[in-house]
């Protein structure tokens, strides 16, 4: 479904009737998600967006955002989680385990080929055709996944594990991930026990005659899935991965190996409480000093957590606050709270918001990044101290290119056709071809005397008998005029672009809708290295108006934004004071309405 770009046709704030309807949907269609739950999911105050578009198939895809991350998405009545829900609540659907190199197929648009599922020794959890499921990987409960089932657990059995079992709609590394903030899946614990743990147990769970208890979904032999054999078929735009790799001797060698390197880390003198302790605090600083930005506030204590800490736990271990010596996230964060790092308040019954965070305290400022983030963390976009994103006006500089007209004017220095100067290196050529020529005018110094190649490259044909001098700064002039325009624009953190003809400025105009209505259009921010996204929300938010983004008329990788009212003059307070762009880079400014004097 979102395997290839969409097409966002608008993204306006969620009305409060809209959040009351969503909020009902989702108890509807998640039973299982209890009241705090759902107020997490669909808050009361905190920003929610509806973003409309249309997939790259066509289809009309409703998405709700919160806090930018896309949260559920509806197609035709029918709302889906998507990863990021899913990731805080890992049992909000029924999930099945495939393998890890099966996951960049699905992300390709795959479907979910019964051969690709892990059969576990526990069986297959019960679903109806058509039932919503998530899709995980082995070892880790963390949903990448999101697809329908295509037929019964039963019916599955009964065709021996082959065919397709699932309509994939949504998985992790696809493009409605990516319109959130990118993070990874955190690592959840699998709830079936470990093949060594089940065969300890076995004697426990057969019954006073020695039978095994009864279970409706018992596995077969020979459905018992064979990992040599993997294979994801493809079909109807399956793709197909065959032959995957067998965890042989080599593999539990490998396992071994693993165990030996971290066994040294488990015997440093600590209990587990104490490192995860140390854990704890790590992904409370990282998260404060690279994540959380100064407009999310006041954000829910539970969102901070899911969204923030644990997307900062190294790979490879898991953040469990049961496991710290604090218990519980209230427990840490009033701690912290008594420090005067962060302000907690309840700003609902019984849900915590962070509402202050001192991002000038010695221990956020001391914290340094460990070194697997810190080259996500530096560049290219580098934050101030409130933990919002430093935007840096790009460099602009004007250039020239040498027009086959000009070329026997600048033949003397060795620029030929094509040639890229700066107008510094045009003017020294210019006065070194004068000097070496000796075109100075002897009686005055003001004026150089025009030569036949001065003459051809730089007068037009009426101009030709008539001019014989022309002063400095004419010559100069005309000769910039007679180049080929060029530009160089630098970003912060990356190497200069140099593009064909002028800079196009950020084009602000006013239109006007039904029932005399005014728009504020913006055009031209991507050139400048500006995010129409990121402008659009802040604009929406600072004077509460509608805002949307619309793909720019002949230009289809280019974007317009679109808000109520004429906001000339807060859109100008951003760019220029905010964004220090140059005044000259901005067209537009003039349509501002004038500010009415108090009397």
């Amino acid at each position: 479904m979102f395997s290839k770009a969409f097409r966002v046709k608008s993204n306006t704030a969620i009305k409060g009737s809209d959040r009351r309807k969503l909020r009902t949907d989702v108890a509807a269609t998640f039973p299982a998600l209890s009241s705090e739950q759902l107020s997490e999911l669909v808050p009361n105050r905190e920003e929610l967006n509806i973003v409309k578009l249309y997939a790259h198939k066509g289809d009309a895809v409703t998405v709700y955002t919160n806090n930018r991350n896309p949260v559920l998405f509806e197609m035709e009545k029918t709302l889906y989680p998507t990863v990021y829900t899913l990731w805080s609540y890992p049992d909000l659907l029924p999930a099945f385990s495939t393998w890890p190199p099966v996951l960049q197929r699905l992300a390709g648009g795959a479907d979910l080929m019964l051969p690709g599922v892990m059969v576990p020794s526990c069986g297959l959890p019960r679903v109806q055709q058509g039932t919503l499921c998530a899709i995980t990987l082995v070892g880790n409960r963390a949903p990448v996944a999101v697809g329908v089932a295509t037929m019964s657990t039963a019916e599955m059995l009964a065709a021996g594990m082959k065919g397709k079992g699932f309509t994939v709609l949504h998985s992790y590394t696809d493009h409605l991930w990516g319109f959130g903030d990118k993070s990874y899946p955190p690592t959840i614990a699998p709830l079936v026990a470990e093949p060594a743990e089940l065969e300890s147990t076995d004697d426990d769970d057969k019954d006073e005659e020695g039978r095994e208890p009864d279970s409706d979904l018992s596995i077969a032999p020979s459905l018992q899935m064979d990992i040599g054999n993997l294979s994801l078929q493809e079909g109807d735009g399956c793709a197909k991965l065959m032959e995957e790799e067998k965890p042989g001797e080599t593999g539990f060698a490998e396992m071994a190996e693993d165990i030996a390197e971290v066994q040294p880390e488990m015997e440093d003198g600590r209990t587990p409480q104490e490192r995860m302790d140390e854990l704890l605090h790590q992904c409370f600083f990282h998260a404060l000093k690279c994540k959380v930005k100064k407009s999310e506030l006041p954000l829910l204590t539970s969102t901070f957590l899911r969204n923030h800490m644990f997307s900062c736990c190294p790979e490879g271990q898991q953040l469990d606050i049961k496991k710290s010596s604090y218990k519980k996230l209230s427990k840490f964060l009033q701690y912290m709270q008594q420090q005067k790092i962060v302000q907690v308040k309840e700003l609902n019954k019984g849900v915590e918001s962070i509402v202050h965070i001192d991002w000038k305290h010695a221990d956020i400022k001391s914290f340094v990044v460990p070194e697997a983030f810190s080259a996500v963390s530096t560049a290219p976009e580098s934050q101030c101290g409130d933990g919002e994103q430093l935007y840096h006006a790009p460099e602009i500089i004007p250039l020239y290119g040498v027009s086959a007209k000009m070329a026997p004017l600048f033949q003397e220095s060795g620029h030929k056709k094509g040639s890229i100067l700066s107008s510094s290196d045009v003017r020294n050529i210019v006065i070194s071809y004068v000097k070496t020529n000796e075109l100075v005018d002897e009686t005055n110094k003001n004026f150089v005397k025009v030569n036949p190649i001065l003459c051809d490259c730089l007068l037009d044909k009426w101009e030709q008998d008539e001019i014989s001098k022309l002063k400095w700064d004419d010559l100069l002039s005309r000769c910039l005029e007679q180049l080929q325009p060029y530009h160089q624009v630098t970003f912060f953190g990356h190497e200069p672009i140099v593009r064909k003809g002028n800079l196009d400025p950020i084009n602000i105009t006013i239109a006007q809708r039904s029932s005399n209505k005014k728009v504020t259009i913006i055009k031209n921010l991507e050139l400048y290295g500006l995010d129409p996204q990121l402008v659009a929300n802040t604009l929406q938010q600072r004077v509460q108006a509608s805002a949307t983004i619309n793909t720019l008329p002949g230009a289809k990788d280019r974007v317009q934004v679109q808000i109520q009212g004429n906001q000339i003059n807060h859109l100008a307070k951003l760019l220029l004071d905010e964004y220090q762009l140059h005044r000259k880079y901005i067209q537009g400014l003039e349509k501002a309405p004038k500010l009415s004097r108090k009397k």
